[in-house]
């Protein structure tokens, strides 16, 4: 193990979330209230604590495929640790398990909360609260590689942090240099952000809330500040804006970068992003014509049913209705669709939508062999074979990812016996996925501040392993990721 490099590169997080601790640091001088120093002085100490950390480069700077799973899962969990900070010294959160929930959700861009009155919370506080998901969910350590020397950012040296830390089966480089990549990733990031913005302002959303909105919708994370999310606003073109950018944001990046340069017939024939599109529009047809009576027509069914299900597959979690009270049939789509989730190389979470192509054709192919022993069958996406270790991968992943989710499920049980299944089982569906809310006593009208601290705790944990695909947060438990 390269513990001076790990290090080194904690030390360059812990930094970077001290100097971004700057714009709500800035929020708290535009809206004054009591919270300035909740910023200041974390914002100081971290920037300190992290320039001491980094003030000697490592002369070894080789990064392999263990350093990167446990150097990123450390990050994550330093980020989490430390980023709960304000919201104890501002008493916004006074118990420090809730408040590193909440962070954790923000930076994994879940949106889960264990806040009631969320009006009632300071504006620098809410900012905060909201830049973690956009920090989150590009990837922070994809956000530092923009910044750090040249001479640190090898491709052979870095490309296992961004495999641990990039959402997806299969971590590829836009251009021959991570660096560039990373510029480019942010740069549509940023521009899809800004252009949310502005389109919520042609809607008479005030700017601060135009702001913290997009946020949430970039990172695909779904922290509000009103207590009924976008429901407060009762308006039918700011639902079809966010709905439309939570599905933009849900599509793989690399996709973008094909319509720039030019390979716009080539991104349209994206297998996935057909997948996902297909999906969202016969799960919106569905629920629109099952709920069609309860909001007098089919129009407004569309309105609710459109933007629900942009906000549970792109794993976001605004809600303009509480979907809680929907008929069966439609609850039952968006619990399929927590489990589905974005595109690979989205900012979005869920077990993703690649991988459910490669477990669907991969199931054909079986059925295929059985009936056809001696045939060669090959596994196909965009008309190009697929690896055997991929497909090998993808179904690892997904055993580990039901072992988890039972086991958490089972747990949470335990940690609190006094909710129903449904409540427990579609906590850990929307914490391991990355959604938000879930159904029953953690529903979209309601959140998750009654569970036990062992619970916040087991659903925290939940949030990062889904958010960094499982492995590397397992691999912090692993001994053997410790020895040399």
């Amino acid at each position: 193990m390269n513990y001076r490099m790990m290090l080194y590169i904690i030390g360059q997080i812990i930094r970077i979330e001290g100097l971004l601790m700057i714009i709500p640091l800035i929020c708290s001088f535009i809206y004054p209230q009591n919270s300035l120093f909740a910023f200041l002085i974390p914002c100081l100490a971290l920037t300190l604590l992290g320039t001491l950390m980094t003030i000697k480069r490592p002369k070894n700077k080789e990064i392999g495929a263990k350093e990167g799973f446990v150097c990123v899962a450390l990050c994550w969990v330093v980020l989490s640790l430390l980023g709960a900070v304000p919201f104890v010294l501002s008493g916004e959160i006074p118990s420090f398990i809730d408040a590193f929930f909440e962070t954790a959700s923000g930076f994994t861009t879940t949106g889960s909360s264990i806040l009631t009155e969320i009006e009632h919370i300071n504006k620098d506080i809410l900012m905060w609260r909201s830049l973690t998901h956009w920090i989150g969910g590009m990837g922070v350590l994809v956000f530092m590689l923009i910044f750090l020397p040249q001479a640190d950012i090898k491709s052979s040296r870095m490309m296992h942090v961004m495999r641990a830390e990039v959402p997806g089966p299969v971590v590829g480089k836009l251009v021959s240099k991570i660096s560039v990549t990373a510029r480019i990733t942010y740069a549509i990031y940023i521009c899809l952000t800004v252009i949310e913005i502005i389109f919520l302002l042609f809607g008479k959303m005030p700017l601060y809330d135009s702001i913290v909105h997009s946020l949430g919708t970039a990172g695909t994370g779904g922290f509000s500040i009103k207590n009924t999310s976008i429901a407060y606003y009762n308006s039918a073109y700011i639902d079809y804006v966010i709905g439309i950018f939570m599905v933009l944001f849900a599509i793989n990046f690399n996709v973008y970068f094909l319509i720039i340069t030019g390979g716009f017939i080539k991104a349209l024939k994206n297998e996935e992003l057909r997948w996902f599109l297909i999906i969202v529009g016969v799960s919106t047809a569905i629920i629109t014509l099952n709920i069609a009576s309860t909001y007098g027509g089919l129009l407004n069914g569309l309105r609710y049913a459109f933007f629900q299900v942009s906000s549970v597959i792109s794993t976001t979690g605004f809600s303009t209705t509480d979907f809680n009270q929907w008929p069966e049939l439609s609850k039952a789509i968006l619990v399929l669709l927590m489990f589905i989730g974005a595109c690979a190389g989205s900012t979005g979470g869920g077990i993703k939508v690649s991988r459910i192509m490669l477990l669907v054709k991969n199931a054909f192919r079986e059925i295929k062999y059985i009936i056809h022993p001696r045939a060669v069958i090959r596994v196909r996406i965009d008309n190009n074979a697929v690896e055997h270790e991929v497909i090998r991968s993808t179904t690892s992943y997904f055993i580990v990812y039901i072992i988890i989710f039972s086991f958490s499920v089972i747990l949470l049980c335990l940690f609190d016996p006094q909710y129903d299944l449904v409540t427990n089982f579609s906590a850990v569906a929307a914490c391991i996925n990355n959604i938000g809310p879930g159904l029953n006593a953690v529903g979209p009208a309601a959140n998750f501040s009654g569970l036990s601290n062992a619970s916040k705790i087991l659903l925290s944990f939940n949030m990062l392993a889904g958010r960094l695909e499982l492995f590397p947060m397992l691999m912090l438990f692993s001994p053997a990721s410790w020895k040399k």
